[in-house]
Order: C-alpha cells, then sequence, then structure tokens
C-alpha cells in the first residue's frame, strides 16, 4: 500500500498489521508503517484433477504476471479464464475466490473489480496483473480478519470491525459505522455480523474513500474543502459500482 506521504499511485490493497504496542495516533486516519512484502495467499482449493498439464494448449499465463507470482494465483486465473481472453469479469472472479467454506457475493465481486480493474479498462474485468494484486490483499485481509475474529466464529461483530478498522489507521466515527453495519442486518432484531466476505466489503469502501479523501486533503488535517461536483464524483462510484 502507498503511505500517507507517497501518493504518486493509488494502491486498493490492505495495509499491513500495526503493532499492537504501538499507542493509537487519535486523527481520523494516519499513514500505516511501510508494507512488507511476506505475504501469504489465502488456502483456496484447486479443481480435482487440476494440473499445469491440462492447460498445455492454453496461453503461457505466466508470463503476464508479476515475477515471483505463486503459481497456486496463476494456475487459478487460468481455471476460470475459459475463453482464454486473458481476462476474468465478475463470475469468472467469484469462481476463483469462492470455496466451500467461504464464498465472495456478486455484490463485493463487483467492487473489487471496481477497485482494482485498469483504468484505461473500460469494461468490468481484470487481467493477470490486477488479479494478482487483488489475490494480495485478500490474503493481507485474511490476517487482519483472524486477528480479530477472536471466537474463532468465522464471523466479526461492529465492535471487532471497529477495532479492526483503528487498526488500520481508520478512526470510523460510531455513526458511520452504524450505516455500515446497517447493510448486513437480516431483520431479526440481533446484532449483525460479519463474514469475511462483507468485512473486505466494508474495509475496502472505507479504504477507499479514505484514500479518494486523502488526495483533498492535501494538509492532512482530516478536513477538506470540495465542490458538489467533486464531492458526487468522490462517492457515486462507491454506490453504483456494486
Amino acid at each position: 500500500m502507498s503511505s500517507y506521504n507517497n501518493r504518486a499511485s493509488y494502491s486498493p490493497s490492505a495495509p499491513p498489521l500495526t503493532d499492537p504496542n504501538t499507542p493509537p495516533i487519535a486523527h481520523p486516519y494516519h499513514p500505516p508503517p511501510p508494507s512488507s512484502t511476506n505475504y501469504s495467499y489465502p488456502n483456496y482449493p484447486q479443481q480435482p484433477g487440476s494440473s499445469y498439464g491440462y492447460y498445455q494448449n492454453t496461453p503461457n499465463y505466466a508470463s503476464f504476471f508479476p515475477p515471483g507470482t505463486d503459481p497456486q494465483v496463476i494456475q487459478s486465473f487460468q481455471m476460470v479464464d475459459r475463453d482464454h481472453s486473458g481476462f476474468v469479469e465478475d463470475k469468472e472472479l467469484q469462481q476463483a475466490l469462492s470455496s466451500g467454506y467461504q464464498r465472495f457475493s456478486l455484490r463485493t465481486i463487483r467492487l473489487l473489480i471496481f477497485l482494482f480493474k485498469n483504468p484505461s479498462e473500460y469494461c468490468p474485468r481484470i487481467g493477470p496483473k490486477e488479479f494478482a494484486a487483488l489475490w494480495s490483499c485478500l490474503g493481507q485481509w485474511r490476517a487482519i480478519f483472524e486477528r480479530f475474529d477472536k471466537d474463532r466464529s468465522g464471523k466479526i461483530d461492529a465492535t471487532e470491525l471497529r477495532d479492526a478498522l483503528y487498526s488500520l489507521g481508520y478512526m470510523v466515527p460510531p455513526s458511520v459505522l452504524e450505516v455500515l453495519i446497517s447493510r448486513y442486518t437480516d431483520g431479526s432484531g440481533r446484532r449483525p455480523e460479519l463474514s469475511f466476505d462483507s468485512f473486505v466489503e466494508c474495509g475496502m469502501v472505507v479504504k477507499g474513500l479514505t484514500e479518494k479523501f486523502k488526495e483533498k486533503d492535501t494538509r492532512y488535517t482530516g478536513s477538506a474543502k470540495l465542490t458538489y461536483d467533486e464531492f458526487m464524483t468522490m462517492i457515486l462510484p462507491f454506490i453504483v459500482s456494486y
């Protein structure tokens, strides 16, 4: 992830975990420490009987991925790019990322495509480089989720979501947190809990909007002046993208 002071490019990947012994900084967001390249990938299952030999007649995908990309990431892309177009769309990406115990909704998938696709790409789809970046991002979000899922239930509540976001430098106000959580109520009156899928969705919305706001907050004060057009341009893509 780009630090606050290095804003030449926008990366939607999750920042690394902060040191739990480091005192929190009391303003809406703060720059996390430099990211580590020693991330681990989520252990998604492979299709039965699949191997590199099976794809002998398909393009050499490895050459389109960043150097050092985990072979499992390349294979996952190959398995779902059935038309060999070199891109994956929403349902193909859903298939690549979902497993028996963890399924990503199309709503979350479309948000991820919006955040990761090449800005010059008109169609809602991602190529090998974006796919590798997305996979690495999910590995980081998984580590954060597991850190705050203290009872290992596979879900986190509003308090755990607040603490997870705060650990990343996002001091989300209670009113905003309530709006985020309300999206996942089931009508039973019980306090909503978030699966990993929903946690990623919430986290990416908060992070994405915060990064966009930082572009206007040039003095890093936590406040900025926006025109109506700038405000709508900032907010609407996160609403209509998925």
